[in-house]
């Protein structure tokens, strides 16, 4: 058994989204795996996400196999779509489901341990039946907590779809050998729905490292050298953010600091009315800032005097990290993180900022007054604290580790 433990593990990752599509646990994640002596291999879909259409280079076939950097990437068809139909979301996620299920089971050699992304549901579910059939333990990374999630963010309303969701959930937890979660508020939410805690390891997300490398030696964006003291949001707009509190907070404070500049970069479905709505209330301390790659975004965060993070007051979002949380600690800079629960404990313990309640414009406007008063040295310690607690706590190389520990206890009790 020993001999076993000290060998290569065999992993083999199903996910429905992989690389050239975004997602920070693709291949980045995978080639940390076989950089530490493990074998990689991958079942994905062709990448269509998020705009629902095929990327150029690509077409649909029953398999296309790639071969980067040692990992082995199966492709296998789908129904491509992520608009607004239910019906077509229900048919891509499902499409995708059976494919990689039966080349689970039939298209890849026998692994050690399976591992599994989620979102959506329907890949634990192709994992469960993959597990079975080839005798071999699974992992379930959840990054959304179903049904929560869909109930939260409007994307499912009908209590009975929730309900069946709820019920798929519970299935593919008693399916899985073990389940990794994202922050300590999920596992606590998990076993009180009967998820036993011994199942339930945390595992803290890991941000876009090699993008954000180059943001030290990047050119400095414009913001650096505006005279303003910049307080940078960047990220999606959506309802979730609840970004009016933003804009209450930099009416607020536009007499009393008129050095302060509220930066807001990213899209969303919220931007425009977000745009519309400081235009009509002639609020000028706010400047939006279109979408823009990481490699760009990196060149804003280095301008900024203050990160933002901000969702709206709402008992999921207190269980859960929100991803810049990693990205804004690792840059080193000061964060402003206005959001209950797991994600305020992450600043607090590294000493890393300020933390306030969700959407109180009161207590928002006054940390931001509070920033803007702070020295350099205060404001350049703060950063520091946050980019060496990333480092100990959060990077890619402390996670990855805390993933091949788990994959190996888990063998080993099959064994």
């Amino acid at each position: 058994m020993e001999e076993k433990l000290r060998a290569a593990v065999r992993i083999l990752i199903i996910t429905q989204w992989f690389d050239p599509e975004p997602t920070f646990k693709g291949l980045v994640f995978a080639r940390a795996l076989q950089a530490k002596g493990h074998e990689v291999e991958v079942i994905t879909g062709f990448p269509n996400y998020p705009g629902g259409k095929i990327y150029l280079g690509y077409r649909i076939k029953w398999r296309q196999v790639e071969i980067i950097d040692g990992v082995r990437i199966n492709r296998v068809p789908l129904y491509p779509s992520h608009d607004g139909s239910a019906l077509k979301r229900v048919f891509n996620y499902a499409s995708f489901a059976m494919s990689s299920c039966l080349y689970g089971i039939f298209g890849v050699r026998k692994p050690d341990i399976v591992y599994v992304y989620h979102p959506p549901l329907t890949v634990g579910l192709s994992a469960s039946i993959v597990s079975l059939f080839r005798r071999v333990p699974f992992i379930y990374d959840i990054q959304d907590l179903w049904p929560d999630t869909l109930a939260a963010t409007g994307m499912v309303n009908n209590k009975r779809a929730l309900s069946i969701v709820s019920t798929l959930c519970s299935f593919v937890y008693k399916s899985a050998t073990k389940l990794v979660v994202l922050s300590p508020g999920f596992k606590l939410k998990l076993v009180e729905r009967g998820v036993p805690a011994q199942k339930i390891e945390v595992i803290y997300n890991w941000c876009d490292e090699q993008a954000l490398q180059n943001i030290v030696t990047c050119d400095s964006h414009e913001l650096a050298s505006n005279g303003r003291f910049n307080v940078v949001f960047a990220g999606n707009m959506g309802k979730a953010q609840g970004l009016d509190t933003v804009l209450d907070a930099a009416k607020l404070i536009s007499s009393t600091a008129p050095q302060v500049l509220m930066v807001m970069v990213g899209g969303g479905l919220e931007v425009v009315r977000l745009r519309k709505r400081a235009e009509d209330e002639k609020i000028s301390n706010i400047l939006f800032l279109p979408q823009m790659p990481m490699s760009q975004i990196g060149r804003v965060l280095s301008a900024a005097d203050v990160l933002l993070v901000h969702l709206k007051d709402d008992p999921l979002f207190s269980i859960t990290v929100p991803s810049k949380t990693q990205a804004y600690l690792a840059v080193g800079k000061p964060v402003l993180m206005a959001v209950r629960g797991d994600a305020a404990d992450l600043v607090r313990e590294a000493q890393a900022g300020i933390c306030v309640n969700s959407q109180d414009v009161m207590e928002l406007a006054q940390a931001i007054l509070d920033f803007a008063n702070s020295s350099k040295d205060e404001l350049s310690k703060m950063g520091l604290n946050g980019s060496n607690f990333y480092q100990k706590n959060l990077s890619l190389e402390v996670g990855c580790n805390k993933f091949i520990d788990v994959f190996k206890n888990v063998i080993e009790k099959r064994s």
